[in-house]
């Protein structure tokens, strides 16, 4: 009679046992997609310190560049348009951080890795596709928010920029912009053939972003058609959000709209990824 009731409870469903069993198996499961994402990105950190060319655009080249745009800062009106030099350059610094410590770096890095067939070994594992794509951008997009948090306290205390004055917004603007560079880095990298070349195909953005998206030039000097059409840039809408949010000349109006624009171009930019990226070397 017993060895009948163990038999019987032996049959029943586990959900039956235990109701919170399918709860339980997914917080395992999610803790052990932590666990690989977090070996991943320790790993693409290790062969992110490992490449000087690399670190050295990444860490220098987003302090140097905003002091190049200043003798041109100098010879505009930016009182007129209610900006200061420290604020202007804090945005350019920002940007250029966006554009060289993320983007290029990434580009770089997806290449590299499809070419060395590391992509198409970790797809064999257990490893998703987005997971495999996260974890090679953590440590880029780790390395663009920590340059972001120095920068802004560096233009505050030396260049006079104040402190922000919708915080919030600019918080917003720096984290998209990281998101939006990341999945725009990915996109590159689908029509990038060799990692030698990764530094010319990522070239198009990096000049439309830093003449037209308000990094070198504010889009209060630009002739106002001019303007309306760079607001419509991957890049503006961050650079925009980064620059209200500091200076408080964001109406909520505006703000929608860059958020809109934000929105949109990642939308896009994730659909064109999982489009067209390449897992295996292009031939």
């Amino acid at each position: 009679m017993s060895t009948r009731t163990r038999t019987s409870t032996s049959a029943r469903p586990t959900g039956a046992e235990k109701p919170g069993a399918r709860e339980h198996q997914r917080t395992d499961r999610a803790a052990l997609a932590a666990r690989r994402l977090r070996a991943l990105a320790r790993a693409e950190f290790t062969l992110l310190g490992r490449n000087r060319t690399v670190i050295v655009t990444a860490l220098l080249v987003p302090l140097a560049l905003p002091f190049s745009v200043r003798p041109a800062l100098d010879r505009m009106d930016l009182e007129a348009t209610g900006l200061s030099v420290g604020a202007v350059m804090l945005t350019a610094a920002i940007g250029f951080s966006f554009l060289f410590a993320v983007y290029t770096a990434l580009v770089s890095a997806f290449v590299a890795r499809r070419e060395e067939l590391v992509l198409k070994r970790l797809r064999t594992g257990e490893l998703g596709d987005g997971e495999i794509l996260a974890g090679t951008t953590l440590p880029a997009m780790g390395l663009g928010l920590v340059q972001a948090l120095v920068l802004s306290v560096g233009c505050a205390v030396l260049l006079n920029a104040g402190a922000p004055e919708a915080a919030y917004l600019t918080v917003l603007g720096v984290v998209w912009g990281l998101v939006l560079c990341a999945a725009l880095a990915a996109l590159t990298a689908a029509f990038t053939r060799t990692a030698e070349s990764a530094q010319v195909t990522a070239l198009p953005l990096i000049f439309v972003s830093m003449v037209g998206s308000g990094i070198a030039i504010p889009p209060e000097v630009m002739p106002d058609r001019l303007a309306s059409v760079c607001a419509f840039l991957p890049l503006s809408p961050a650079i925009r959000l980064v620059q209200g949010g500091w200076t408080g000349r964001l109406t909520g109006y505006e703000a929608q709209g860059a958020l809109a624009i934000a929105l949109a171009w990642t939308a896009v930019a994730v659909f064109a990824v999982r489009r067209w990226f390449r897992w295996e070397p292009r031939r």
